[in-house]
């Protein structure tokens, strides 16, 4: 849609109201048991696994897309009478979409590949928009873009808008997740803001982070962002999705944040097609719990390390 400029400025957030209910939010339903088990597999196919360290090696992302078409052991999901699962995407570096694509042939999983300079977004303009494009060429479904910080510290709202319409054109026919790097926005209301403009330019998911900054995905900025999603549903009949990313380790985070998707978009939102978790260490300690709900032990940490 176009770019509303009266309704980008006539954004606000109540920092102390949204830090209150966000605080509520572990506590507000208490999930046990079998119901337990049953919200921690679906969050497991709601999982992006990454890995973008400098030292990747083809050998490390064909293990981890080995994982990511079997993430929870057979002998657990026997033990729970479920079918096998498998994870949202696997996320590489544009150099490893080749070989992550190859890996994944015949699982359904898509590649999604970071881009436009991640993680700062400082390099040249035109070497982001072709890096997005090449990554396409290569065989990437999914493009997790960074946006330009400075447009939002500065309220350029038009330059946001610019920029995240071309990065959603060189994209094409793959979804295009757009990373705010809310920890350098500023404020709650930059982030509302910046989560509206870059829906009106045409990104498939908002995410919070690159994992690379010092503060990353937080409750806070989840009940803004979902709530700017909600509104935007509302107004243009459009479903964004959301991706948290960075910081999200535990099973029991998991589960409030799927409280918190399910309390304020609905059921729709709780699919892997509108809902993501950046997280890989999150699997480690997710199969740990299912198998303690299947056995009633927990095995030792390292035999869930994933790389």
């Amino acid at each position: 849609m176009e770019l509303d400029l009266d309704l980008i400025r006539a954004l606000q957030a109540n920092t102390s109201a949204i830090e209150r209910r966000a605080a509520t939010l572990p506590g507000r339903r208490s999930v046990k048991k079998e119901f337990q088990a049953a919200w921690l597999l679906r969050a497991v196919t709601m999982i992006d696994l990454t890995t973008l360290s400098g030292d990747d090696t083809k050998g490390r992302v064909r293990r981890l897309c080995a994982k990511a078409a079997n993430p929870i052991r057979p002998e657990i999901l026997k033990a729970m009478d479920m079918s096998p699962v498998t994870v949202g995407a696997v996320c590489v570096y544009h150099d490893m979409i080749e070989t992550a694509v190859q890996a994944l042939q015949g699982t359904g999983i898509p590649v999604a590949a970071v881009s436009t300079g991640f993680p700062a977004g400082l390099s040249p303009f035109k070497l982001r928009v072709a890096e997005i494009s090449e990554s396409v060429k290569a065989g990437a479904g999914e493009i997790d873009i960074v946006i330009s910080r400075r447009h939002v510290l500065t309220g350029n709202w038009q330059a946001l808008y610019d920029e995240m319409r071309t990065f959603r054109e060189a994209c094409g026919e793959a979804h295009v997740k757009a990373i705010l790097a809310t920890g350098e926005l500023g404020t709650l209301r930059n982030v509302a803001r910046a989560s509206w403009v870059c829906m009106m330019a045409g990104a498939d998911f908002i995410k919070t982070s690159t994992g690379k900054e010092s503060v990353n995905a937080t409750l806070p900025v989840s009940l803004v962002m979902t709530r700017a999603i909600r509104a935007y549903h509302e107004t243009t009949g459009y479903r964004v999705g959301y991706k948290p990313a960075g910081g999200i380790s535990k099973a029991k985070d998991a589960v409030t944040y799927l409280t918190l998707i399910k309390d304020e978009l609905g059921d729709r939102w709780l699919n892997p097609d509108l809902f993501r978790f950046g997280a890989s260490s999150l699997m480690g300690d997710i199969e740990r719990q299912l198998e303690h709900f299947a056995t009633g032990r927990y095995s030792a940490a390292y035999r869930h390390a994933i790389g």
